[in-house]
This record gives structure tokens, sequence and C-alpha cells, in this order.
């Protein structure tokens, strides 16, 4: 019996690829390190029975065809799915698999450090130490701003938004709103969180924090109307999906001050950043890194293989999206 064939499409932590190869699976992962051309996964995938891809690889039916009639799984190395066309994929009755629950901690630990980065502007502060600017200590120099008792608002009381109101309210001792496409009164109990439509959190929150996957109604969900509802001294925290908020919207608010700051993981046309954006003192940006640990990178690494290997042996994945 031929040996089943995989296409990983990016080198990931060598946990998950050790499981496929223990079921005696012939492995192939890219040597490329960065994201492939259409063109370069459609070759690699030629022949497969499965496809381990990334959020930055976009899997079309194109490309389901051609990896010929074995395939049987696209196993997202990722908790969003939005870069699969799921549709195509179950027309070919193709399932498709994520990684959610693995990185709920990770995620809510960094969108929490990005809450404190800004609000304490850690980051002119070390930039400001690093180029020798600091000559004594003043009363004045970078002032931030105290979280305790403030209002973080959550948008998307999901996992992630669940894990970083716990640290909030634990931890600082914030109230905490919220706004949902339906009220969680699990989520309001547990919490003591009041929910409020989207227009009224922005207008109450001291803190917004991004929760929701990107879809058709929440692209631009944050724009120039929202930006003009939040308080000046408000900070917006996105670890979700860059697209949610109107990047050009964001820059002109930041200049105007519309908001105190902003502290962004993910951008709307990333890996590009919008004209301006690198230029503020008052955001914070890092490189879609909300999820790196070794410890959670790994588990995502084995939860994508786990769901292949349930796939190939004829049971159910643990994770299946469509």
């Amino acid at each position: 019996m031929a040996k089943a064939k995989i296409f990983v499409t990016r080198k990931i932590p060598n946990s998950g690829i050790k499981l496929l190869k223990q079921k005696g699976y012939q492995v192939k992962v890219s040597n490329v390190d960065r994201v492939l051309t259409k063109s370069e996964i459609k070759k690699g995938i030629k022949g497969a029975d499965a496809i381990l891809c990334l959020l930055t690889d976009d899997i079309d039916g194109d490309i389901m065809d051609a990896a010929g009639p074995k395939l049987k799984i696209i196993a997202n190395y990722a908790v969003g799915y939005n870069n699969i066309d799921v549709a195509a994929a179950k027309k070919r009755k193709i399932l498709v698999t994520n990684t959610p629950g693995v990185l709920t901690d990770t995620v809510a630990e960094f969108a929490f450090s990005l809450m404190l980065t800004i609000s304490k502007r850690i980051v002119e502060a070390d930039t400001f130490t690093r180029q020798k600017k600091y000559e004594d200590w003043a009363p004045m120099l970078f002032l931030g701003s105290d979280l305790k008792n403030k209002t973080l608002g959550i948008v998307g009381p999901g996992r992630i938004g669940s894990a970083l109101a716990e640290r909030a309210m634990r931890g600082l001792r914030m109230n905490i709103a919220y706004t949902a496409t339906k009220k969680n009164e699990q989520f309001a109990k547990k919490f003591k969180a009041k929910y409020f439509n989207l227009n009224n959190l922005l207008k109450k929150a001291d803190v917004v924090s991004l929760h929701v996957p990107l879809l058709p109604s929440t692209k631009h969900l944050i724009s120039t109307k929202q930006f003009k509802l939040m308080k000046n001294s408000a900070y917006l925290i996105n670890t979700s999906r860059g697209p949610v908020i109107n990047e050009r919207a964001l820059v002109k608010a930041l200049k105007n001050q519309e908001i105190r700051g902003a502290a962004l993981d993910v951008f709307e046309f990333e890996p590009k950043l919008t004209a301006g954006l690198t230029n503020l003192r008052n955001v914070v940006i890092t490189p879609h890194i909300a999820s790196a640990t070794e410890e959670t990178r790994s588990k995502m690494s084995e939860m994508a293989a786990l769901n292949i290997i349930a796939v190939l042996s004829k049971k159910s994945p643990p994770n299946p999206v469509n």
C-alpha cells in the first residue's frame, strides 16, 4: 500500500511532523522559509493526500484541483481559516480543520501585554533610553495611564476575549464591558460584565480589545465613525485580524489624537504597513507574534498533525471547520 503524502507549506515545530512520520506518511516540508507563491504550492501539493498550510497561504479551488483526487484534508496551522475557500473544499469533499483553543491563553497574555505596553509608554521610553537621551529623572517624563478601575471593552467575548477579561479583572481590577452579535450571559455573570452595542461600548471603554474573526461583517468594523466615538484617552488593541480595522482611518485618528494610542499585532495589508503608521509614537506594532511561544506553536503543530491522522485513518478530525 502506497504511503500517504503530506505537503507542509513551511517549516513548523517538529513535534507535529514527527507524529506524521511515525504513522509512516511521506512528509514533504517546503525548504523555502517564506510564503510560497501559488505556483509553488500547486507544485508541492501535486498527488498529496493532505496539505498542512498556514494562514498566509491562500488555498482556493484551483490549488485543490492541482493536488488531484487524493486530497482529503486541508489542515490549517491557525485558528482562523479565511485563507481557505471552505465552500470550494466542501464541493470537492475535502475536509478543512484548524487549531482552536490551544493558543487561547498565549494570545490573551499577549493582548494583556500590549495593553500594558501602550498605556505605560514602554516602547517609547525604551527607544528614548537607548538613544541616550535620558539625563535625569523628571516628573513629567513619559506620563502614561493607570488601568486599575478603568473599563476594558471586549469586542468578541469568545475564548481569547474571555481569557483577557479574566486577567484584566483579577489582575488589574478593571471593569469589563463587551459587545457581540448576541448577549453572552455566561461571560456577563463570570466577569460582572455589562453588554453594550458596539457604538456605546466605544463611548464607554478606556481600552478596546478586538477578538473577532474576519468576516464580511467585521471588515473595517473599526473605522472613521468609530474612532470619533471613542474617548480621546482610549487605547485600541488588535490581536485578531488586521482588516477589522481601517488602518488609514487609524493613522488619521492617532495623528489627530482622537484616541490616545493603539497596539497592533496584525495589519490590514499584512505584511505591508499603511503609510504613516511607523512614524507615530503612540502606536506599538509587532509582527503577528501573539501565539509565538515554543509551547503553543508546538501544540499547534501537533493539533494540525492529529487532524490529518484522523482523516487519513477514516475518522472524524478533532477540529473540523466544514
